[in-house]
């Protein structure tokens, strides 16, 4: 196969790396597979890592020497490659020698921080361990760098659609009416049956969302085969796929060659499965797992003659407080400080969807529900954010406002969980917030009401004053102020009246 020169440069870069451990970020169509089965072993044999059991068998196809599997029934013995299953390799590591392997490779590596990928990598000790991860998982969600060394290559998706190797993608929101609140989390996603159950009823939407939203030839992604099979009956000339469909490659020729307007499919198509001809994706599947979401996307984001763009559908509804993965998602940006009033704003072009979202939430519910947000934050990734009352960006930014516009801001941490310093310096996020604090101590004490959570908390409780009400409607028209407590009217003004200039900004 020939490499694209993307492609070449990434196996390069790898090359050129003294022995070590290094993660390679690179968006879901761009075929990060091709690339590290493409790695040169030099003589030494070559360990694949897959998260999920279904992509065990996907690399198989781009390899020429022998294969081995390691998962379930299916044991290696010796092969030049062998592609194993995390959960399975990890209660086989006694059939093999700490030093059976030259070259790891991780794939999803954003899933490399748990306790099954680290008593892995802490038993083998090959010359290089490569992570390769298409989605844009901020730093303040994990935290790889104790795994992996440093970022030595990235193509994000914003670069391969600049670049011509994947289409652009226009985004759109259907609310089809469910509501998520009652259904668990298990395993960072929802709870397989109880999600079916949830969705149950909403087939007569997803069909209309088809009918009025979708262009050309579509995916449609469905929760279970029942529902799969509910959508299908809606859909003139719809085909079921599933796990039991045993022509798919003839349904995909006929999907192909146009014969076929719609394909409904459940949990197949997530992976490796090329359809160029994809004009639409409809993600009738909810799903808080951002690789799952990116790969759903990614089946319709290859190029096609004719095709001019991507018809992005998300099925939304109400979820509670889990994060429910949408098309902003696949730029690592986070809704859940945007008003649910609001959210039907966040559709159009994936790029100008940045500037949507942050029109969005310039708003008081933001603002006063904000400090909820970060305290979630801070106590599930354990950070001791000292009281400080940070603002946080969509794009995970931490802002501190100050007076006359001015700010202090901890960027958005990296897939490693480092945040890049003004000094040049990389440090944890937790390092970047003591700082911050330091210097608010340092140099910002006479304005700490600003800033301080603590002081805004033990005056505010009591009812807003006339004062603050009266500017806040002033300001803010349409704003409904009844019930508003000291401490919340205290946010909408200091948001109001110390909101950070982009160019007064200062980093930390």
């Amino acid at each position: 196969m020939e490499l694209r020169p993307y492609q070449q440069d990434c196996i390069s870069t790898i090359e050129t790396q003294p022995p070590g451990s290094y993660l390679v970020q690179m968006a879901t169509g761009l075929g990060k597979t091709v690339t590290f089965a493409n790695l040169p072993r030099h003589g030494e044999r070559m360990l694949i890592l897959s998260h999920r059991e279904e992509l065990v068998e996907q690399p198989r196809k781009y390899f020429d020497c022998t294969y081995g599997v390691e998962r379930a029934g299916n044991h290696a013995n010796g092969e030049e490659v062998v592609s194993a299953s995390v959960q399975s390799l990890v209660r086989r590591l006694e059939r093999f020698s700490p030093y059976d392997f030259g070259l790891i490779i991780c794939d999803e590596a954003h899933h490399a921080a748990a306790n099954t990928y680290r008593k892995i990598f802490e038993y083998f000790q090959p010359l290089k361990l490569i992570g390769f991860t298409a989605t844009p998982n901020r730093g303040d969600k994990i935290r790889l760098s104790d795994v992996f060394q440093k970022i030595i290559f990235q193509r994000d998706l914003r670069w391969g659609i600049q670049n011509k190797y994947l289409c652009d993608i226009l985004c759109k929101r259907v609310d089809i009416g469910y509501d998520l609140r009652a259904v668990h989390t298990r395993n960072g996603d929802y709870a397989p049956g109880e999600l079916d159950e949830a969705m149950e009823g909403t087939a007569d939407a997803i069909a209309q969302t088809y009918r009025e939203h979708a262009a050309g030839a579509t995916l449609i992604f469905a929760v279970s085969v029942h529902q799969a099979e509910e959508i299908a009956g809606r859909i003139k000339g719809a085909v079921v796929v599933t796990g039991e469909t045993k022509d798919r490659a003839a349904i995909i020729e006929a999907f192909t060659a146009g014969e076929i307007p719609c394909i409904v499919n459940c949990m197949v198509f997530t992976e490796g499965t090329d359809i160029p001809r994809v004009e639409t994706v409809i993600v009738a599947r909810p799903t808080q797992s951002e690789s799952l979401y990116a790969q759903m996307v990614g089946r319709g984001l290859r190029l096609y003659p004719g095709k001019e763009q991507l018809v992005l559908i998300d099925c939304v509804g109400i979820t509670g407080k889990a994060s429910l993965c949408t098309a902003p998602s696949l730029l690592g940006l986070d809704l859940s400080n945007i008003p649910a009033r609001k959210a039907t704003e966040i559709q159009g072009d994936l790029f100008d969807l940045p500037l949507k979202i942050a029109a969005a939430g310039d708003c008081p519910e933001s603002w006063i529900r904000n400090v909820e947000i970060v305290d979630l934050w801070a106590q599930e990734q354990k950070y001791n954010t000292h009281d400080i009352n940070f603002f946080k960006m969509p794009d995970g930014e931490m802002v501190v406002s100050l007076t006359d516009g001015k700010s202090l801001t901890i960027p958005c941490p990296n897939s490693l969980g480092l945040v890049h310093m003004s000094d040049g310096s990389q440090v944890g996020m937790q390092e970047a917030i003591d700082r911050v604090y330091l210097e608010l101590l340092n140099d910002y004490a006479d304005c700490r009401q600003l800033w301080d959570l603590e002081s805004v908390r033990r005056w505010g409780k009591a009812p807003a004053t006339d004062k603050q009400v009266a500017i806040i409607q002033r300001r803010c028209k349409g704003f409904d102020t009844a019930g508003l407590s000291k401490g919340d009217a205290s946010q909408i003004l200091n948001r109001l009246f110390n909101a950070p200039k982009k160019k007064g900004r200062q980093s930390a």
